[in-house]
């Protein structure tokens, strides 16, 4: 069913009056950039009550199905939806892996038992969940995970370790690949998927501290855990297919997802306002030729990004290389991130070395802090070293 102009028109309308009435007041301590720094009771607390309160108001889900807790619209709605959520600055999703990766995926090709059992949870921000990908000597070797679920009765006993978990400490489940057969003669082959539980015996996340003193990542340990057979997600052996199109939807490069800002918008305008008041030899920096050379560079890498995502959604304008701006989108938004935050820090001078909790630092720290925090998401999804083998071997067609 085709969507009028004045439709889209009139429910932009209709959110944007919403958030701008119910965008809530800073709640007078620190909130997280992104889904990957809640650290704690009292901003999980307000981020899941301001997830409810979008997702009552119908704003998260929209393209879901309306029996799962969905609003079984055309996903047009919901993209519309997320650009006013940016446009008013308001605060993070922050249940990001089941809104995001967790959730489309179960829609996709979940059983019917498994959407009404966990879609709903997932929207309303009561159920948490997380992913256990990562192992400590695996971390960027997926096919080689080693912890081991082994089938016992109606149960897997699962045994080894995760980390890198975001929010592990707080789910209530996790997508979990574990090897189930060793003995497969393609280690892919030997792999399984699970929605595992996470508050059973045996299953013990330890917290992780980062530089910038916040946490929001655990170590995972699983010791003799037992969790039902009916949790393995398809057959045994389909675990690297099922994570492979699981990574789709976390690279953004298959949509589907439930909406929500998963990071707090720092875009270049941010950065320029910010740095309209430095000065360097008594001179206003913006007026400096060279560092005005690389903001035009970074506006621009910044523009391209954001066209190449609007023209990856026209399908004659990508024939040339399909899938190619989606499967590199992660890798150029990331590192565009990244080194456009260090720009902003350099381009305050001494004061680029002040962070949050000094009272002399600038916008109390945001940029230092958003600097540190930058470096997760060029890891997270597959780093950037991995994302430029995938754009090698599977756009360009490059030798491994």
């Amino acid at each position: 069913m085709s969507v009028t102009e004045q439709e889209k028109e009139d429910f932009r309308a209709q959110v944007s009056a919403w958030m701008k009435d119910n965008k809530p007041a800073s709640p007078g301590f620190l909130l997280p950039q992104s889904f990957m720094e809640v650290g704690s009771e009292q901003q999980l607390d307000f981020l899941r009550e301001w997830q409810y309160k979008m997702w009552s108001a119908g704003y998260l889900g929209l393209a879901w199905p309306k029996e799962y807790g969905g609003g079984g619209v055309e996903p047009v709605f919901q993209t519309i939806a997320d650009s006013e959520m940016r446009r008013h600055l308001v605060p993070i999703a922050f249940n990001i892996i089941g809104l995001g990766w967790a959730g489309p995926l179960i829609n996709d090709i979940g059983t019917e038992q498994e959407k009404a059992k966990y879609l709903k949870g997932i929207l309303s921000g009561e159920d948490i969940w997380c992913q256990g990908f990562s192992e400590p000597d695996n971390g960027s070797d997926l096919g080689n995970a080693q912890i081991r679920a082994v089938r016992d009765g109606d149960d897997y006993v699962v045994n080894g370790t995760k980390i890198w978990t975001t929010m592990g400490n707080y789910a209530k489940y996790m997508i979990l690949l574990a090897r189930t057969n060793p003995e497969a003669e393609r280690k892919y082959d030997g792999l399984s998927y699970f929605l595992s539980p996470m508050k059973i015996h045996g299953i013990d996340p330890r917290p992780i501290q980062k530089l910038t003193g916040e946490y929001g990542f655990t170590e995972t340990f699983f010791t003799d855990a037992r969790i039902p057979a009916d949790c393995l997600m398809g057959e045994e052996g389909q675990g690297w297919k099922i994570a492979m199109k699981t990574l789709q939807y976390e690279r953004g490069a298959e949509a589907g997802a439930a909406g929500g800002l998963a990071f707090v918008r720092v875009v270049i305008d941010d950065m320029i306002d910010e740095l309209g008041d430095v000065t360097r030899d008594g001179e206003p920096i913006l007026q400096d030729a060279a560092i005005r050379d690389q903001l035009v560079r970074l506006i621009m890498e910044e523009k391209a990004i954001s066209l190449g995502d609007r023209r990856s959604a026209i399908t004659a304008l990508t024939t040339d290389y399909p899938f190619s701006l989606p499967l590199s989108n992660k890798l150029r938004w990331t590192e565009y991130s990244r080194r456009m935050r260090q720009f902003a820090i350099n381009a305050q001078g001494a004061a680029g070395s002040l962070y949050v909790g000094d009272d002399e630092a600038r916008q109390g720290g945001f940029w230092q802090r958003a600097y540190f925090n930058s470096f997760s998401a060029t890891i997270g999804g597959g780093t950037s070293q991995v994302q430029a083998n995938i754009v090698a071997e599977h756009i360009l067609g490059l030798p491994k």
